[in-house]
């Protein structure tokens, strides 16, 4: 069945019942995560089906009826870098063979780079420059059943940086404007979640160009940055990314919550990732500059441990603030009639 056909039918009545699944803030008074999570009608996002790829599929050229976008593409196509597309959409990098001593292409998979070898591309955002300040943001969302977790953060008066999936918000857009609504900063994270190297030029910029475009349907603010799935970037990436006004964003410090219960990570492993992160405060490592820790607004387990462990990251850094708050970007998105507060200003109490 055709996405656009999924999104056209309506959940079951009695998973409708006392529901209002037609505005932002009637959704974000359901709290069970089974009710949340059922499908439902968003006529914006229906009515433009037709203009955005399949839901959750790989992205691999832009639509034929995109004529913006294709101009766009071939406007910065001849002066994109000349560094072949490796391994897979999946992430597999096993059959590459790469110079890591040299990395030419600042590949961030292979050698942890940030600072691109091509000239006049920006280094990523790997760290804050706030000494003792935490730069806190959650991937992979809209998360369908995150309700309980942005009250949470709500209750905190705490705001954070989301990196939003373009599928994840076509299917769940009020989820996503909630996310405006509440104050958080959003950013881009592809339209599928591929491993980007691997991706084509014309399909690494699709996968960018329809999650911004994405976002900006549902929740009428274009972001002006972007994480790359798995963190997987290179100067060839990152090039196209800066042409579509996208800044990278990393992280210096990972809990693999996404990864518990798989690849012998275990949960005592993240929560250890947590802890060390918190050790790390504590012993002054940040009293220079601040950090970024990958976490995720994934499933239940990741945001409950996000909610189990706010309490000890307060404790642990002096400031815990979203991204573009902490690099005093108080224009976060193209749009100039949002803003957010600069670091001195913010008011987000710990």
């Amino acid at each position: 069945m055709r996405t656009s056909s999924v999104l056209l039918l309506l959940f079951s009545a009695v998973g409708a019942q006392a529901q209002d699944r037609t505005t932002e803030a009637g959704d974000a008074g359901i709290e069970d995560p089974d009710a949340e999570c059922q499908s439902y009608y968003y006529a914006p996002v229906s009515n433009a089906m037709g203009s955005f790829p399949t839901i959750r599929a790989n992205v691999t050229s832009i639509l034929a009826n995109d004529t913006v976008g294709q101009q766009k593409f071939l406007a910065m196509n001849s002066s994109i870098p000349n560094i072949a597309p490796r391994g897979t959409l999946g992430g597999d990098f096993s059959q590459v063979t790469y110079d890591q001593a040299a990395d030419p292409d600042c590949w961030w998979t292979q050698t942890q780079c940030v600072t691109p070898k091509l000239a006049d591309l920006k280094p990523d955002v790997a760290s804050v420059p706030e000494p003792r300040t935490l730069g806190y943001g959650f991937d992979d969302g809209p998360a369908c059943g995150h309700n309980r977790f942005y009250n949470y953060l709500a209750e905190q008066n705490q705001k954070a940086t989301m990196f939003f999936i373009g599928s994840n918000v076509m299917w769940f857009p009020l989820e996503a404007q909630r996310a405006v609504a509440d104050g958080h900063q959003i950013c881009a994270h592809t339209w599928s979640h591929p491993s980007m190297t691997a991706a084509t030029n014309e399909g690494a910029f699709a996968e960018l160009w329809y999650s911004i475009q994405a976002i900006k349907l549902v929740t009428n603010v274009t972001p002006t940055c972007w994480r790359p799935p798995r963190g997987d970037v290179d100067d060839r990436i990152r090039y196209i990314a800066t042409q579509l006004g996208l800044e990278t964003i990393m992280w210096g410090f990972d809990s693999f919550d996404w990864e518990a219960g798989t690849n012998n990570i275990t949960t005592d492993t993240v929560q250890g990732n947590y802890d060390s992160l918190m050790a790390k405060a504590g012993s002054g490592a940040f009293d220079g500059i601040g950090a970024i820790m990958l976490t995720h607004e994934l499933n239940n387990y990741t945001m409950q441990t996000a909610m189990d462990n706010y309490p000890k990251l307060a404790a642990a850094f002096d400031h815990l603030v979203p991204i573009a708050v902490a690099q005093n970007k108080t224009q976060p998105y193209v749009e100039t009639n949002y803003s957010m507060p600069s670091f001195a200003d913010c008011a987000y109490p710990l």
